[in-house]
């Protein structure tokens, strides 16, 4: 497995996080796609204390969460996603791969391919909101004051969250 990790500067609208980098887990699942792939994510970020909460693929409009850090985990296809919002960073992701959106990183699907499926989880206490349109400041303040997963959702305890993430 190899990690990428960025930080995203605000575009246009869309707040990114402040200080939460990105984590692209590339190869996360060695082989294997579709179904049992969809368990194996929906066991393992179960396992590191991120319940898995749906399956489906990724919105294809610009949108955050405001009240949520979220992990997707990629069973099946292939897709082109937009992180950041308008202008933001385009990344390909396919069948094994994750990525971990610290709350307030903008998302959307371009293009994917017909099989496309994700897996989506968040830590526990923590409901997703769809915000599509400018945070105000009570917003940009839950955001950047999200509390702080204890697991890393895909490498567990000792993963990159945990060295590439700090605490507020």
């Amino acid at each position: 497995m190899r990690v990428q990790a960025f930080l995203l500067s605000p575009h246009d609208w869309v707040p990114n996080h402040p200080r939460l980098p990105v984590l692209l887990y590339r190869q996360a699942l060695a082989g294997g796609s579709g179904e049992d792939a969809a368990v194996t994510f929906e066991l393992r970020f179960r396992s590191n204390g991120w319940p898995p909460r749906w399956r489906a693929g990724v919105y294809d409009f610009h949108h955050y969460h405001s009240t949520a850090h979220e992990v997707l985990g990629v069973a099946r296809g292939t897709a082109r996603l937009m992180l950041g919002g308008p202008g933001g960073r385009e990344v390909e992701v396919e069948a094994g791969d994750a990525a971990l959106l610290p709350a307030g990183t903008g998302h959307r699907s371009l293009e994917s391919s017909n099989d496309f499926l994700v897996v989506g989880a968040y830590p526990p206490g923590q409901e997703w909101d769809v915000c599509r349109d400018a945070p105000d400041a009570q917003m940009l303040k839950r955001i950047d004051q999200l509390p702080f997963p204890h697991s890393d959702p895909v490498a567990g305890e000792q993963g990159p969250l945990i060295t590439r993430w700090s605490p507020p």
